[in-house]
């Protein structure tokens, strides 16, 4: 009699890939999880899923379980080894907790670099050109009335804030528009890390950009990094664009200085409290929002399913990790 293949939980139901799916499926036995709230979860977990071995997890399922928190990850089974999350950014679940129960979390950090890049050159241009107001005038049957005049990208100095994958990806797409650029990471990079842009500090970066591309991970050390006090440094008329997580600004400071003018624009996908947005932000036509739409492709989705699912195929049959995020690497032998 053969072994009981593994049990993955599957918090989302695989769209995309479903050929990876198929695979998976040949040695683990798979399992979309039917709980309906946070408690009815932790019933679940503690009978019918009681021998789970990984869990798949999306950015879907804080709907259901909330936050994988300490709280969550002490009530997972002895049998819960690895947490293969679907997306780059991980700051809703718990690493330490998970590093104190010997569960080892991965995420999925190269299929999302092209999709999130392109769309936070739209928000750029889309900010920098002021259409958002232009597209509302047209929708008033205004017609161009009262609206301001954007600005060209050309000669304009951009601050990446966070210079990873992401970044690179930014500057590359901005370079054909005539976008000089600038990066600041906790640390210099190499010129081939950072593709060519110079390295400014913090204080520099935010002082001296025409725009500003938030690309660093939340973190406790990075909640509100951008707050009242650096958004009065910034040059006035400077234009923000967020698509990595909403905490790194403080949704209600930026909200005061788009009212005041101080920030000419932002382009955000991404929220301090989602899905809930700042009243203030929610009424400025200056302010160009779309709902954490960044990875939300066809082939993008795709390729994130696979890289997670992979991460807990290698895991089941004892092959070496895509990408164990880093808080985690001791734990791997």
């Amino acid at each position: 009699m053969s072994p009981a293949k593994p049990l993955v939980l599957f918090f989302s139901p695989v769209r995309h890939a479903t050929s990876k799916y198929e695979q998976l499926q040949q040695v683990a036995q798979t399992e979309v999880v039917t709980s309906q709230s946070r408690d009815e979860f932790f019933y679940d977990v503690a009978t019918k899923y009681q021998n789970v071995f990984a869990i798949y997890r999306t950015s879907a399922s804080g709907s259901v379980a909330g936050k994988f928190d300490a709280d969550l990850i002490n009530r997972l089974p002895a049998s819960c080894r690895y947490i293969c999350h679907n997306g780059a950014g991980y700051d809703p679940i718990d690493t330490a907790a998970c590093a104190k129960r010997g569960i080892i979390v991965t995420n999925a950090p190269d299929p999302v670099t092209d999709a999130t890049a392109d769309l936070a050159i739209f928000l750029l241009l889309g900010a920098l050109r002021q259409l958002n107001p232009a597209i509302f005038s047209l929708r008033a049957g205004t017609f161009k009335k009262g609206v301001d005049f954007g600005h060209d990208p050309q000669q304009k100095l951009l601050g990446i804030l966070g210079m990873g994958r992401i970044g690179r990806a930014i500057k590359a797409r901005c370079d054909p528009f005539g976008l000089k650029s600038i990066y600041h990471n906790r640390n210099p990079l190499s010129p081939e890390e950072a593709a060519g842009a110079e390295y400014a500090s913090f204080e520099q970066l935010i002082a001296t950009s025409d725009i500003i591309s938030v690309n660093v991970p939340l973190t406790s050390k990075t909640k509100h990094l951008i707050g009242a006090k650096e958004i009065a440094k910034m040059k006035p008329g400077v234009v923000i664009i967020n698509t990595a997580r909403g905490a790194i600004i403080d949704e209600a400071a930026m909200a005061d200085a788009l009212e005041s003018g101080h920030i000419a624009a932002v382009g955000l996908d991404v929220y301090e409290d989602e899905p809930k947005i700042n009243e203030k932000l929610l009424k400025q036509d200056r302010a160009l929002m779309v709902p954490h739409v960044g990875t939300h492709t066809t082939e993008t989705l795709a390729k994130m399913e696979s890289w997670a699912m992979e991460n807990v195929r290698r895991a089941i049959v004892g092959e070496a990790l895509l990408s164990p995020v880093p808080e985690h690497q001791h734990l791997i032998q």
